[in-house]
């Protein structure tokens, strides 16, 4: 079942997907950079696309660039900082209107390529360092961005949760950086960092449309990075629980928040890996699941509460929040529903309904540009070539056997309760 078409074609110094079709009257080009994620160039890197995507050396302030692509038919322009895995991706993303649909004969997708030449290879810099005015600006932002995760307990938690569970592993990195290193980046440090960057990260460009792919490799001939050496994160290894982490924090909040972590053992690529996704729906991931219909529905214990799964590191997460006084309620409850799966207690009915909201969620990824690009961007981090009819096809055939083989994988790892003060 052929979703997305696409067609890999290695390049001057990166590799060029093209993914043919029809589906949307706009061309999407979505450049990435993937790196290993490390202590001291985490925080570099969450601060380098913004600064990118302010100014270039020929549109120098933002307002010059985002007339530029006002001009280009309203063109939409963002970066994005995410990990996956013990990798760090810096994704850039042009959205273009296709000129098939305009009345003049504008090359704007020839026009947009140069533009990402321009922001990627031609930056707003000189004798060795980015727009000092451009750098300072960005990393207040960053800062802001930072402090942000702090404000939002709900996200606070989880990082939380990661950073313990995940001690001396990169995974425990924020993808925005280090607060505390922000300041210490200079005009000149990042420049150095994105020189460094610009040679050794693994460099991606997808281009999703109706698009002749022949004139696209033409055009992609001026995107060129020369003989490069990306680097690779070290293999990834399984970590053995040796015991239960519980870590509780109190601060003055209302809903408190309790999050657990577990090491499922298993990443994408590996035989297990449909059948952990079938395990997590039927576990916490949707609303028909076991976490939602018995702590939340019959308990009554939670506001909220989900699992979801790290595809690339082997973790799954849940995230609740509860009254204070209901922890001890609420942690046995859950515990309950991962024996209740490990039992085999789920019916054919929960497993027919979680491949058609599987199904139907991965359909809906698919009907958008970016959310194609992010399925089919899974076989760059994990070297693998599953196409999106592939998934479909695995989770359709997933069996219970093969979900209670996963069930015994998973151990809990760490248990993470952010409290009010009632009673401190």
């Amino acid at each position: 079942m052929a979703i997305a078409n696409e067609t890999i074609k290695k390049m001057n110094g990166y590799t060029l997907h093209t993914i043919q079709t029809d589906k949307f009257k706009t061309n999407t080009l979505v450049w990435k950079m993937k790196a290993p994620l490390t202590a001291d160039t985490v925080t570099l890197r969450a601060l380098l696309p913004n600064v990118l995507q302010s100014s270039t050396k020929k549109y120098g302030t933002t307002a010059k660039l985002r007339s530029y692509l006002d001009d280009l038919y309203g063109a939409g322009f963002h970066v994005d900082v995410t990990k996956k895995g013990e990798y760090h991706i810096l994704t850039f993303t042009l959205e273009i209107a296709n000129e098939k649909f305009l009345q003049d004969s504008t090359p704007l997708l020839q026009k947009g390529i140069q533009f990402l030449a321009e922001v990627l290879l031609h930056p707003n810099a000189e004798n060795g360092q980015f727009d000092p005015a451009t750098v300072d600006k960005e990393k207040r932002v960053l800062k802001q961005r930072l402090q942000a995760v702090y404000d939002d307990k709900m996200r606070y938690a989880n990082m939380r949760l990661i950073e313990a569970m995940c001690k001396d592993e990169p995974y425990a990195l924020q993808a925005n950086g280090i607060k505390e290193e922000v300041d210490h980046i200079t005009p000149q440090s990042l420049y150095a960092y994105y020189q460094k960057a610009v040679q050794e990260d693994e460099l991606d460009l997808y281009v999703t449309g109706d698009v002749d792919e022949d004139q696209l490799v033409s055009f992609c001939k001026t995107l060129t990075f020369g003989n490069r050496a990306p680097r690779m994160a070290s293999p990834h290894t399984l970590k053995k629980v040796v015991e239960i982490q519980k870590i509780k924090e109190a601060q003055d909040i209302k809903q408190a928040k309790l999050n657990i972590g577990y090491r499922t053992n298993i990443v994408f690529g590996d035989d297990d890996y449909f059948a952990l996704q079938m395990f997590n729906g039927i576990f916490g991931g949707f609303s028909h699941s076991k976490l939602f219909i018995n702590v939340r529905e019959k308990a009554s214990l939670c506001y909220y509460v989900a699992s979801q799964i790290e595809s690339h590191k082997g973790l799954m997460m849940v995230m609740s929040g509860i009254e204070t006084d209901n922890y001890d309620q609420a942690v046995s409850i859950i515990e309950k529903q991962l024996e209740a799966m490990k039992n085999g207690d789920f019916s054919e009915e929960e497993m027919a309904q979680t491949k058609a909201v599987i199904r139907n969620q991965l359909l809906e990824t698919t009907d958008t540009s970016r959310g194609m690009v992010e399925i089919l961007y899974h076989n760059v981090i994990s070297k693998q070539n599953i196409g999106v009819g592939d998934w479909l096809h695995e989770i359709e055939a997933i069996e219970k056997g093969q979900i209670l083989k996963v069930a015994a994988k998973i151990e809990p790892d760490t248990i993470y309760f952010l409290s009010g003060l009632e009673g401190k």
